[in-house]
């Protein structure tokens, strides 16, 4: 089987790593935007996961031709009412770095006890006109007070994982491609690997017959 193109819509090494490593003995080539030189960025300005993720999915692969495969993902805590949400890259400014972030969130929890939290993630998997595969999921955790661990990324060194006894950025990549939110969600992806690939085929072989039928109708209007 010929092994098909997929663009992981991030510039994000972290993530790019996860997916690469969950789907290695798949028959995809996985490009990420870091292998293309500069596009236009997808608009993230969806209220929920599901449309940033799909904007982005959506955006990418039309723009390459190819299918793509974005996520929108983020930590929701209880105590701030599910902030910081779908602005969780952005929670400390547009320009934030995961140090700024993560003092944001201490900062905006000093003196409350419940720091009960998740992350959520949800998966889009696009083709180039449009239609879209969605895959959801998340991982309970609690919020340190410090943070633990020298890997990840994002809020990783604040997330405690309980089951493991571990913060995110502790964990091994299996451990946590394992447990994560969008590591379950990736498993879900993976469970239905064979309707996912027949998805995809089918919706590439409609894609390139309406492009015949596009430049059909073209010459005969330019005729």
């Amino acid at each position: 089987m010929e092994p098909m193109i997929i663009i992981l819509a991030t510039r994000n090494p972290g993530k790019s790593s996860e997916f690469k490593s969950y789907f290695k003995n798949f028959p995809f080539i996985f490009k990420d935007l870091n292998d293309f030189g500069p596009i236009p960025e997808a608009v993230e300005d969806g209220l929920t996961f599901d449309d940033n993720a799909y904007k982005k999915a959506s955006f990418t692969a039309r723009v390459l031709g190819f299918p793509a495969l974005a996520d929108d993902s983020g930590l929701e805590v209880e105590a701030l009412s599910g902030a910081p949400g779908v602005h969780s890259a952005r929670f400390a400014g547009p320009d934030a770095t995961d140090t700024a972030n993560n003092d944001k969130l201490l900062a905006a929890l000093i003196g409350i006890g419940n720091r009960k939290a998740r992350f959520r993630c949800v998966l889009s998997l696009a083709v180039p006109r449009g239609p879209a595969l969605t895959y959801e999921a998340e991982c309970a955790g609690t919020i340190l007070e410090a943070p633990r661990g020298r890997g990840g990324f994002g809020y990783d060194p604040l997330f405690y994982y309980p089951a493991l006894g571990k913060s995110f950025a502790e964990l091994t990549v299996e451990e946590k491609t394992r447990v994560s939110h969008r590591g379950r969600a990736l498993q879900e992806i993976r469970a239905e690997f064979d309707k996912v690939l027949a998805w995809l085929r089918i919706r590439l072989e409609e894609e390139k017959r309406l492009r015949v039928g596009d430049i059909c109708r073209h010459e005969l209007q330019a005729g």
